[in-house]
């Protein structure tokens, strides 16, 4: 399947009648999705374990569990990718999110067409990352296909993003990238106010690398994997 197409099964938690139906119809109408629509996080934690999911729709304001937690918890054994729908358009419910591994939001009211682009955007950066199946430097072995992260043959555990980040870093060895810059190779928007995730996410990445030079702060620009 090509990164651009769309298609397979996709997870959409929404408890939202109108919402739901509407967004089921039109992503298995115009974009041929098997949309497995539930209307909580329970079962969504429940569903994500019983079908090869490709994509999740996930609506913040759920009843019981909410969809950060559901994030969390589906972020602790799952890098698949996930679109969060909120209907507070604001900047504390954007960081949670990203922070959190999702990997774009969408905010209420929106239009199933708008949706259906982000989706398409989302896939075609998670699978076109999918071409380099192993990147190297220093002491940092990471190979996409099986997700795995070493540091001088040891395994790290890293969260989604924290993934992508590395990923990035490794990419482009030596280059000074902006925080805006990370923001849109990694989260792949442009987000008014959120450099303040790709600061969290970097401290994060170099707690877990176990050498906080690796990736060096440039004063007034940015982040750089060092020098070799």
């Amino acid at each position: 399947m090509s990164a651009t197409a769309t298609g397979g099964v996709l997870l959409l938690v929404e408890d939202d009648e109108a919402i739901g139906r509407l967004v089921k119809t039109y992503l298995e109408q115009q974009d041929g999705w098997r949309v497995v629509w539930l209307r909580s996080g329970e079962e969504a934690v429940a569903e994500l374990r019983r079908h090869p999911v490709r994509l999740v729709v996930l609506d913040i304001g759920l009843p019981g569990i909410d969809g950060f937690e559901v994030c969390r918890r589906l972020r602790a054994y799952s890098k698949v990718p996930i679109v969060m729908l909120t209907a507070r358009d604001e900047e504390p419910d954007r960081v949670a999110g990203l922070e959190l591994g999702a990997d774009d939001y969408v905010a209420k009211p929106f239009s199933p067409r708008e949706l259906a682009a982000r989706i398409k955007a989302i896939l075609r950066r998670v699978e076109q990352r999918n071409e380099d199946a192993v990147l190297t430097a220093h002491e940092i072995v990471l190979r996409r296909d099986s997700m795995d992260v070493t540091v001088s043959g040891a395994q790290i555990e890293l969260t989604s993003k924290e993934f992508d980040l590395l990923a990035c870093f490794l990419e482009h060895p030596g280059i000074v990238l902006s925080r805006e810059k990370l923001l849109d190779l990694v989260w792949g928007m442009t987000y008014p106010g959120g450099t303040r995730t790709v600061d969290v996410h970097v401290a994060q990445l170099r707690r877990k690398l176990g050498d906080p030079d690796t990736i060096r702060t440039v004063r007034g620009a940015g982040y750089k994997l060092a020098a070799q």
